[in-house]
């Protein structure tokens, strides 16, 4: 076999001229192929391959025709320029490392700049289908074709991340950590924008076939877990409170007013308290807190005495606290509750579906409160069924969420301040019911100076590193859990 054929978009044809020919001349490259929808004139004589790497039929019809040993996919229509002897380097590691899959860290183009941006490390729990290879990716051949041959199902959508998921048990898909090609970025949204693509309602068919996709996956592997859930006795401790709202604080002068409002005028048939975790605010938001505190005798405000803890932390301190009640509700300091009826609702549903955790729905806004693309985030791909499994894929799992205290406290949250609700989700969802309310409950503002409004590439890849590792700790809980019942 010889060593490298390349699958590029059409477009690049016309877009790419320097990289078509740089690809044609090079001494590995033994053929061309494009995919995409043909263009109507162009001067390149490469064959027309098939009309998506997303389509698992295309994708199959792609590794049919391949005879080489690897499979170069530039799998994006943005403008790209390999480095030098980049594509001698990837196929350098892919043969010594026997790895299914190579990609690698690139570069973005930005006013005649070249800004680094590094990609993560692929591991067991990278079960994210947006997780950023980059758009150029090796792929072994015969890898490739032993895990397309295994696929049962077809879909038009995740193909490529069906194929991935297939090749991950079998195979190492391996990063390597050094810059070796450059984008023209055609996404040029700040990261608080990009970050809820994954659940916008347009891509509703997208996500029902990336939900199939893992949910088979996790079967293969032994991680799924089947519907079955351990009952929880909702009357087993006593509380002064039924209800405790937690606002973890921080320099939030602007909103905390708006926050604190949303929750006292709740119109509830129990009692309620809001606990309010200052974490040493340095801004008005103190003196805030305390005029509400002076006019509310159900407003608990804590300054903690320690000065490390992140959101996670400052959660714990609240809801180990003897004045925290049976359920604990989240409210970022940001946000606010839709309307007066927030936390009824959340507690009918405790109760109804006998659940240990429920999470609502949310309206994305503007600070003046004005709805905002993509619109409500309702997560309906959470079903009693398969949720907590597709749990696993998605990057969170919606607002607010609530907890029955009890358990929140046998599952604490990590002190940090990205992921932690997400982790503490995860590990409750793995032993019990989560309930959801698919009507929004929840306004939750985007604004400058909230925390991800506008991360560095290097911030996300820390928080979806992070996210990551969650995904494979769990994974492993639950495949160890299946192992023991086996």
């Amino acid at each position: 076999m010889s060593k490298l054929e390349c699958f590029i978009p059409v477009s690049y044809t016309k877009q790419c001229p320097k990289l078509v020919d740089l690809l044609n001349n090079h001494s590995l490259v033994n053929k061309i192929s494009l995919v995409g929808e043909a263009l109507s004139s162009t001067n390149v004589n490469f064959q027309n391959i098939a009309k998506s790497f997303y389509s698992t039929i295309e994708l199959k019809n792609i590794l049919d025709t391949a005879t080489s040993e690897y499979l170069l996919f530039i799998i994006s229509e943005n403008e790209l320029e390999i480095g030098s002897f980049a594509l001698d380097r990837l196929l350098a590691v892919a043969e010594a490392s026997k790895a299914g899959l190579v990609y690698s860290d690139y570069a973005d183009k930005k006013e005649g700049k070249l800004i680094p941006h590094p990609v993560i490390d692929y591991q067991q729990g990278s079960l994210r289908d947006d997780f950023n290879f980059g758009p150029l990716i090796l792929l072994n051949t015969r890898a490739a074709k032993w895990a397309a041959g295994e696929l049962n199902e077809a879909y038009d959508f995740a193909g490529l991340y069906q194929l991935r998921l297939k090749l991950s048990q079998k195979y190492d898909l391996i990063h390597l950590p050094e810059s070796l090609y450059s984008i023209q970025e055609l996404d040029d949204r700040a990261s608080g924008k990009k970050i809820f693509d994954y659940v916008d309602p347009k891509n509703r068919k997208v996500q029902i076939e990336m939900e199939k996709a893992v949910t088979a996956h996790l079967k293969d592997i032994n991680g799924y877990l089947k519907p079955d859930f351990s009952k929880v006795n909702l009357t087993s401790h006593a509380f002064e409170n039924e209800v405790s709202v937690i606002i973890p604080v921080l320099n939030r002068e602007k909103t905390i007013e708006d926050a604190i409002k949303s929750v006292m005028i709740q119109k509830t048939s129990f009692s309620f308290n809001l606990i309010i975790v200052n974490n040493h605010s340095t801004d008005r938001t103190t003196e805030i807190i305390k005029s509400f505190a002076d006019k509310y005798s159900n407003l608990i405000h804590i300054i903690p005495e320690r000065r490390d803890l992140g959101i996670g932390g400052c959660w714990n301190l609240a809801a180990t606290d003897s004045c925290c009640g049976k359920f604990a509700v989240q409210l970022d300091s940001d946000d606010l509750y839709k309307d007066e009826n927030t936390l009824q609702k959340i507690v009918e549903v405790f109760y109804s579906e006998n659940c240990a955790m429920v999470i609502g729905s949310y309206q994305m806004c503007n600070f003046k409160l004005e709805e905002i693309p993509p619109g409500i985030i309702d997560h309906n791909e959470w079903t009693p069924e398969n949720g907590r499994n597709n749990a696993l894929r998605i990057n969170g799992l919606g607002a607010p969420r609530a907890f029955y205290t009890p358990v929140l406290r046998e599952n604490l949250i990590p002190n940090t301040n990205y992921g932690e609700d997400y982790a503490a989700g995860l590990a409750i969802s793995r032993k019990y019911q989560i309930g959801r309310i698919f009507e929004p409950l929840y306004l939750c503002r985007r604004w400058d100076d909230n925390s991800d409004a506008s991360l560095s590439t290097e911030a996300m890849n820390k928080h979806n590193f992070y996210k990551d590792k969650l995904r494979t700790i769990e994974l492993k809980a639950r495949i160890h859990l299946n192992t023991k019942k086996d």
